[in-house]
């Protein structure tokens, strides 16, 4: 199933994609994509609905973040060799942790803003997991059992904050905007293989990443096990598992993100995002 949410910010509904394309409201079933919806009971509650049978959605419909009311927004840096090297850092020994605040969630269309005082927005692909079974102390070999299903991510950044401001990364990970997610959560059963999926960003219709999640450095099963050593992860989390090459960062010379330019990401099987590229107010 593609699972979705739609509507006016913060009060977006639930839906579903018809085979036909058109978005299906799911609001006389659920209330919303959160939490127990999101479970293995949940999902085949979901599962037995016969989607044409569901009222169509009229018109373009904004599309939200495809989860809400998202608990934890957990990221994993530098997992793809390529990408280690070109931002100048070892390769890990077990993966690095950071968050994002939860107010950076937006929809995979809405408008990316940049920072007061960033000098150095940059973007990243990612491919996104979302928990739907909660985990604790896991082994890898049960890890998957506990993925709701997979989305599409821009791990948008902001670099000077990042790695020039003091502290931790989430300084340059948690601006307002910075986490468009979606377009659409696609479950677990519809991906037997979440690392053989191709993956590419543009910025003006420039191929800036073009990689695989075959080249993980960790895959999901290692992350999703090794994070549920150090937290519970609940359902409704969101992980963010690393990005191949080609940011901003590793271009030479470095190249930024400004005003007026349109990023175009994908992710194979599941969906395209395409933000406009605006300065905060």
């Amino acid at each position: 199933m593609k699972l979705l949410r739609y509507g006016t910010q913060g009060i977006e509904k639930p839906g579903m994609m018809a085979a036909d394309g058109t978005i299906r409201d799911l609001s006389g079933h659920i209330e919303d994509l959160t939490g127990a919806e999101l479970s293995d009971a949940g999902l085949a509650r979901l599962r037995d609905i016969d989607v044409n049978s569901l009222p169509v959605v009229e018109g373009s419909a904004r599309l939200g973040p495809c989860v809400g009311n998202v608990g934890k927004f957990v990221c994993i840096g530098l997992n793809y060799a390529d990408h280690a090297a070109e931002s100048g850092m070892a390769l890990p020994e077990e993966p690095v942790i950071f968050f994002k605040a939860t107010s950076a969630i937006m929809g995979p269309n809405d408008d990316v803003e940049i920072p007061r005082h960033s000098v150095k927005t940059d973007w990243e692909v990612e491919l996104g997991v979302v928990i739907g079974k909660a985990a604790k102390y896991i082994p890898e070999s049960e890890a998957l059992d506990h993925v709701a299903g997979y989305c599409v991510i821009n791990d948008l950044s902001e670099r000077d904050f990042q790695l020039h401001r003091s502290g931790q990364w989430v300084k340059g990970k948690s601006a307002d905007t910075f986490g468009p997610i979606g377009p659409w959560m696609v479950t677990r059963d519809e991906v037997p293989d979440p690392q053989n999926l191709a993956m590419y960003l543009e910025v003006n219709g420039h191929r800036y990443q073009d990689g695989s999640t075959k080249t993980m450095h960790f895959d999901v099963a290692t992350i999703v096990s090794h994070l549920s050593q150090f937290m519970s992860l609940q359902p409704g989390d969101v992980i963010s598992t690393g990005t191949p090459p080609g940011v901003g960062m590793g271009q030479k010379p470095e190249t930024y993100l400004k005003p007026g330019d349109v990023i175009e990401l994908e992710i194979e099987g599941l969906g395209k995002q395409r933000q406009n590229v605006g300065a905060s107010e």
